[in-house]
C-alpha cells in the first residue's frame, strides 16, 4: 500500500510539471503585463504596456504553481518599470522583467502663442490626449487648475501646460508644513514635512522630512499635499 501511495504521488508531481519542462518567455512576460496593469488600470483613460523582449535562450524551470510577480509601489506615473516574476516552488527562480509603459490622459495644449504675464483663458487652451508618463515636469488637465493664474514665460502654440509655466494660486507654498504620503507594498504612510518650494496640484517641489530632516522629491497632489517620489 506504502508503494502504491508512492507511486501515485510521483505520477501527480509529473502531470504537474513534465520533466524537460521550461517557463517561456511568453509566460513572463504576460505575468508582468499582468501585474502593471492591475496596478496603473486606472492611472489614464487608456494604458498601453509593452514587456521587454527577453533572451530566447533563457531558461527556467517550469512551475508547479502560478507565478508571482512583485513591482515597486505605485508613486507618479513611471514609463518603465520592473517587475519581479518568480516561481516559488523547487526549483524556485526569480528574474526582472522590464516593461514599458505609456499612459495617456486628456490634458490642456496651448492654442496659440502666449507672452509672460498672459492670463491663461480657456480660449487659450485646447485638450489633447498625451502620454503623461513622459511628462516629467507635472502637467494641467482642467481649467479650474489656470483660474486666477499669470504665465511665468513664454508658450509657443502645440505646447503641453506645465504647473510650473504657471504664476498666482498655489495648492502648496515655499516654507509651509505639508503632509508627505509615501507608499510601500501597498501601504500608505504619512508624515510631516516643510516645502522648500510652493506649485499648485501636479507641480514637482522638495520636501524636508521632519522626522529625518532629509529632502524628498514630491509632487503635489492636493492641499497641502504631497506624494513622495522614488
Amino acid at each position: 500500500m506504502t508503494a502504491l501511495i508512492a507511486t501515485l504521488l510521483m505520477v501527480a508531481a509529473g502531470a504537474k510539471t513534465a520533466p524537460g519542462a521550461t517557463t517561456t518567455p511568453a509566460q513572463l512576460r504576460a505575468a508582468a503585463q499582468a501585474a502593471v496593469r492591475a496596478q496603473y488600470a486606472d492611472a489614464g483613460s487608456r494604458v498601453v504596456i509593452v514587456p521587454a523582449a527577453l533572451n530566447r535562450r533563457l531558461r527556467l524551470a517550469a512551475c508547479a504553481h502560478p507565478l508571482q510577480t512583485h513591482l515597486p509601489a505605485r508613486q507618479g506615473t513611471p514609463s518603465r518599470v520592473a517587475v519581479a516574476v518568480s516561481c516559488n516552488g523547487s526549483p524556485g527562480w526569480s528574474i526582472e522583467v522590464p516593461v514599458q509603459m505609456q499612459v495617456f490622459r486628456q490634458v490642456l495644449v496651448t492654442s496659440r502663442p502666449l507672452a509672460r504675464g498672459d492670463i491663461v483663458g480657456p480660449a487659450d487652451v485646447h485638450r489633447e490626449e498625451r502620454d503623461v508618463a513622459r511628462l516629467g515636469y507635472g502637467y494641467v488637465e482642467s481649467l479650474d487648475q489656470i483660474a486666477g493664474h499669470s504665465l511665468s514665460h513664454p508658450l509657443i502654440a502645440g505646447v503641453v501646460l506645465e504647473p510650473g509655466d504657471l504664476n498666482g494660486r498655489q495648492t502648496v507654498h515655499a516654507g509651509e508644513q505639508v503632509s508627505l504620503i509615501a507608499q510601500l507594498d501597498g501601504i500608505e504612510v504619512r508624515t510631516s514635512g516643510m516645502a522648500l518650494d510652493g506649485g499648485d496640484t501636479g507641480a514637482q517641489l522638495r520636501v524636508r522630512n521632519g522626522d529625518s530632516g532629509r529632502i524628498i522629491n514630491g509632487i503635489v497632489v492636493g492641499e497641502g499635499e504631497v506624494q513622495a517620489l522614488p
